[in-house]
This record gives structure tokens, C-alpha cells and sequence, in this order.
């Protein structure tokens, strides 16, 4: 299961800290304003619309797709995704939601607006992440590539590989399209990728050590780590929490400067 990979697989991702030296920026963050989040919530799936939060979460038995009401975090509306299916990411086409399931090669089709089920898909390989360009479906299954969908047909119309100045990076999870730009999350890491689409190439790092504990310590390995990325786009807000993280933040990133 993904919730016991330990730390060690992190040496072979290509998301060290050395990236802003080579010339690819990194940005830290301030935080704006802190909601409540489910604490039980495993975290997989993340996005904003029309106001309101909607979240995949994961483990089996423990899977459901949510509505949530931002300011206070109430759960107001839930389907449980029945065990032993292990939610993955979620996203928004027209009057639809689709929802990834991790090693089961299925994936669920549901009413946006009742939570009612409208069908199933197949792909092959792992499910992880899933986000949207307005055009395309985009999805990660774990490895350095990102494949494109077409949403009417849900067939694959192209992959990309993900690289920081010419490295795979592995590990792509939650995804959110901003501004022209996939975010990835990188599981298991305090790191947010900056991914041109057209390219696959990393364009910048965010740095978000210091959420995932109160102390500011991050510690790899364990199951409760970041993970869930949502972008208001008319309201220009972004949002980020982690797996059974207490609070889900409004961040504003802040460019680093570079090495000297």
C-alpha cells in the first residue's frame, strides 16, 4: 500500500533541494488564511468550484468523494466508494465527477451535482492524481509521466515526461491546473512541482515545510503527509492540505532568492 512506502524510494526522485542553484526557482509561501479540514480524511483528490471544496479520499473501506463547505470544513454532502476500491483523484467535467481508484485499473463516473453513479472506465497502470485544462483531463499514476485524456471518450491522446533540468521527477501525485501550469504534488515530500505542459519540464519548486507540523518538522515515511492542491481561479486563491491534516491553508508563494 502507498501508506507504507518508506523514505528510502525518495532517492530516486529528482526533486532535491539543489534545483534553484541549476537556475529553476523556488518559491516559499505565506500563509493567508487557515480553514478546519477533516482529520479523518486520507487526501487523495483536491479541487474548487462555484464555491465550494470537493475531495477525494483514500484507504480502503475509508473512500468517499466529498462536497465540502470551505469556511467551516462541514462534509455537506459524502458517497462512500465501496471496499475494497482505493480512492485516488478527482475532477470536475461539466455535469460530471470522476474519480481514479489506485491499483484496481477502474475508475467511477458520477452525477457532480447528486453524487449518483453514471458509469465506470479502465485504464491501465496505477491511478493517482487528476486534474483539467479546460480541453483535456490530465492524470499521474505515480511514475515521471503524465498522460492527456480526451473527456468525452476518456481515451489517453498523449503523455508527457515531467523532468527538473533533464531528470525524471517519479512520484507525480494530486494534481491542479494554475494559471497555464500543472501543480504536482510529490508524494511523500513538502514539495509542489511547476510543470509546463507543453514540455514536461519542472519551472519552479514550492517549499512547503513547516505545514505538516506544528513544530515545522517534516517527517518522511509516514502516511499523514501533504497532499491536495485546489486553485480558485476566479478569486486567484490556492489552497493545499495533507492526508488527515487538521487544517487546509490559503497560501500566497513567495519567490526565494537564489544561490549565491
Amino acid at each position: 500500500m502507498r501508506i507504507l512506502v518508506v523514505a528510502v524510494l525518495l532517492a530516486g526522485c529528482a526533486c532535491s533541494p539543489a534545483s534553484q542553484a541549476g537556475g529553476i526557482p523556488e518559491y516559499g509561501y505565506e500563509v493567508v488564511h487557515t480553514y478546519p479540514h477533516d482529520a479523518g480524511a486520507f487526501t487523495q483528490g483536491l479541487f474548487y468550484l462555484n464555491g465550494f471544496l470537493y475531495e477525494g479520499t483514500g484507504l480502503p473501506g475509508e473512500s468517499s468523494i466529498r462536497k465540502v463547505k470551505l469556511e467551516t470544513g462541514e462534509v455537506l454532502q459524502k458517497r462512500d466508494v465501496p471496499d475494497p476500491y482505493f480512492g485516488e483523484g478527482i475532477i470536475a467535467w461539466k455535469d460530471r465527477l470522476l474519480e481514479l481508484t489506485w491499483q484496481a485499473q477502474a475508475g467511477f463516473i458520477y452525477d457532480l451535482g447528486t453524487f449518483a453513479p453514471r458509469g465506470e472506465f479502465q485504464y491501465p497502470g496505477e491511478g493517482w492524481g487528476l486534474t483539467q485544462d479546460g480541453k483535456r483531463i490530465i492524470m499521474s499514476d505515480g511514475s515521471p509521466e503524465l498522460r492527456f485524456w480526451d473527456p468525452a471518450t476518456l481515451k489517453e491522446l498523449g503523455r508527457i515526461t515531467v523532468t527538473d533540468e533533464g531528470r525524471p521527477v517519479r512520484d507525480l501525485n494530486e494534481l491542479e491546473w494554475v494559471k497555464g501550469e500543472i501543480y504536482a504534488n510529490i508524494w511523500q515530500t513538502d514539495r509542489i512541482a511547476r510543470i509546463d505542459p507543453a514540455t514536461g519540464k519542472v519551472t519552479g519548486w514550492i517549499i512547503l515545510a513547516g505545514l505538516a507540523t506544528p513544530d515545522g518538522r517534516f517527517v518522511e515515511g509516514q502516511g499523514d503527509v501533504l497532499n491536495g492542491i485546489a486553485y480558485d481561479a476566479k478569486g486567484d486563491r490556492l489552497f493545499v492540505t495533507g492526508k488527515k491534516w487538521p487544517k487546509l491553508f490559503e497560501i500566497r508563494l513567495v519567490k526565494k532568492a537564489a544561490a549565491q
